[in-house]
């Protein structure tokens, strides 16, 4: 069985519901990264980055990278589980594109701007951190948003995107923002949380 470790509310979640939409059985192993233990030091000797999500195959391999995990999870997966495009699908171009743009352009803003002491020092410079990744980040959203179709982003066909846009829209800049400025892709996101297969997913991750 597969091993995802996860933080409530973080990246994994993205790897759940790929999981969940594969229908492939995983144990989720949380991990506290201000506490030691065996759960950090099995994630920490999986993967010393200690990311998430971070997962261990059957055979003892290690998998990082949400766009990987989906990638591998979509081979074996039934085309009902509406995580990758066919290869010869018209739209697979397109999937791809923004797949890419997804954790290349939009997912470093919240690991730069989250815990900016990390990569800078001094309080002016992390505030000044903390700001242009959230402007960075709210002008990548807009040409999301611009390039959205319905009712998913794709068009009639769910993808692993649609899971992207579901995760983020409970992040920063937060719902209001997402309301008054993406009301596509809230409208994506809504479809989401309806979904049965992430009801569970949702109510641990994202409650209330």
């Amino acid at each position: 069985m597969y091993t995802l470790f996860a933080i409530k509310g973080w990246g994994s979640v993205i790897a759940e519901a790929a999981f969940a939409f594969a229908r492939v059985p995983y144990r989720l192993e949380y991990v506290d990264l201000s506490e030691p233990g065996p759960a950090l030091d099995r994630l920490r000797a999986a993967n010393p980055l200690c990311q998430f999500p971070t997962v261990l195959m059957p055979d003892g391999r290690v998998l990082t990278e949400s766009a990987a995990i989906i990638l591998h999870l979509a081979d074996g997966a039934p085309a009902e589980a509406g995580l990758v495009p066919e290869a010869t699908a018209a739209n697979r171009p397109e999937f791809l594109r923004w797949l890419i743009f997804l954790v290349a352009a939009i997912y470093p803003t919240f690991t730069y701007g989250d815990d900016t002491t990390r990569y800078v020092e001094g309080e002016a410079a992390q505030k000044a951190l903390r700001a242009s990744t959230d402007k960075l980040r709210k002008d990548h959203l807009l040409l999301l948003e611009a390039n959205a179709a319905a009712p998913y982003f794709l068009g009639a066909e769910r993808s692993a995107i649609d899971i992207y846009i579901w995760a983020m829209t409970h992040w920063r800049p937060g719902a209001a923002w997402f309301a008054e400025h993406c009301p596509k892709l809230v409208a994506i996101a809504a479809r989401l949380d309806r979904h049965e297969k992430l009801a569970e997913i949702r109510a641990q991750n994202f409650p209330g």
